[in-house]
């Protein structure tokens, strides 16, 4: 836009500037209602960091790179080498030297560049990390948080694209975390790094760089989330609709086109998968009668498998007018080509059609 401004007395020149300096200011405050889900975790990472010395990062270009998806910009610089560490691209070795620093005191955050590459080092963090609480008789905690990007991206093919959180979910002593939005990530990132027991947590590369709104409270140091606990993103009387990760964004988008025909759908984010809030699933299904599970994961033996057995066995099971449905990725590798890709994963279309026709509508 172009404009001009004529000015006649020195009072009109102060009146302008108090202007515009009014306008900056405003316009930074209203930025800080808007949070990345990068800048999310940077900051639960920073403010844990600041506020206790035994927290450190290690994994592959976390440090003098600001790491692969920037998630641990500025770290390095601000705390140095001996707590933000690059490490070779050997995810057995740094893995191990993550559960042994943890077992010796310290609380380290362990960067998988992908959760694909964790694979590498799952002896660790199954027989390691997960089971030596039990193995201890409860002398010895592991306060370790594995993280990094999780689940499809895009055109990375097969051997990048799995999602992880039914993997890690059936082992006990695991504590597994999948955020959805920015609060969740800043949240739950700094109760996993307090908390005394191993916790993964997924995160979701295409989520990087989405903003979402967050409240000042959001945004105070000791803001965490607790651990096992769901939230519902939209209130709703038709049909539940359950996600994490990227499947909450699926969910809200379907329940938004189905509210256009008068369908009102309830939309769960879990953030947790193990624990799981089957109690907050379960009020709602008694309410709704009716329920879908979204995730991008495969469906045999999923995180909806999981659910369905557990509504099955409750008192839900009992109000359910319709059987549960899962909506979730095609049983196959995933394609590198972007047609076979799509159709690999599940699209809005595939909810909406889901819930029209478990309502019979």
């Amino acid at each position: 836009m172009a404009f001009s401004i004529s000015f006649n007395t020195s009072s009109v020149l102060t009146n302008t500037a108090k202007i515009l300096k009014r306008s900056i200011t405003t316009t930074r405050v209203l930025a800080n209602k808007q949070m990345t889900v990068r800048d999310a975790l940077n900051s639960a990472m920073d403010d844990e960091m600041e506020r206790d010395e035994r927290v450190f990062i290690l994994g592959e270009e976390v440090a003098m790179y600001d790491g692969a998806y920037k998630v641990s910009r500025g770290l390095y610089k601000k705390y140095g080498e001996k707590r933000v560490i690059d490490t070779p691209i050997t995810e057995i070795g740094f893995a191990g030297i993550a559960v042994g620093a943890a077992m010796a005191g310290l609380r380290p955050i362990c960067e998988f560049m992908t959760f694909n590459f964790s694979l590498q080092a799952i002896d660790h963090v199954i027989n390691s990390a997960a089971k030596t609480f039990y193995m201890s008789a409860g002398m010895v905690n592991v306060p370790i948080v594995f993280r990094g990007p999780n689940g499809a991206a895009s055109g990375v093919a097969a051997q990048h694209s799995q999602c992880f959180g039914a993997w890690y979910s059936q082992c006990p002593g695991l504590k597994v975390i999948s955020p959805y939005n920015s609060e969740d990530a800043r949240g739950l990132l700094k109760a996993a790094i307090r908390d005394p027991d191993p916790v993964v947590f997924l995160e979701n590369e295409l989520l990087y760089g989405n903003q979402y709104p967050i409240t000042d409270e959001v945004l105070e140091k000791d803001f965490v989330l607790p651990i096992g606990k769901a939230k519902i993103e939209r209130k709703g009387d038709h049909i539940t609709f359950v996600a994490h990760s990227k499947g909450v964004e699926l969910a809200l988008d379907a329940a938004k086109e189905l509210s256009s025909v008068g369908i009102e759908a309830e939309v769960i984010n879990l953030r947790s998968l193990r624990p799981l809030d089957i109690n907050t699933i379960i009020q709602s299904v008694v309410r709704t009668n009716h329920i879908i599970s979204i995730e991008q994961g495969w469906p045999y033996a999923g995180i909806g498998s999981e659910i369905s057995a557990q509504i099955m066995e409750s008192e839900a099971f009992y109000h359910l007018d319709a059987p549960v449905i899962r909506v979730t990725g095609a049983d196959v590798p995933m394609p590198y080509t972007k047609s076979l890709e799509i159709a690999a994963l599940p699209q809005i279309n595939n909810i909406v059609d889901a819930a029209k026709k478990l309502l019979g509508v």
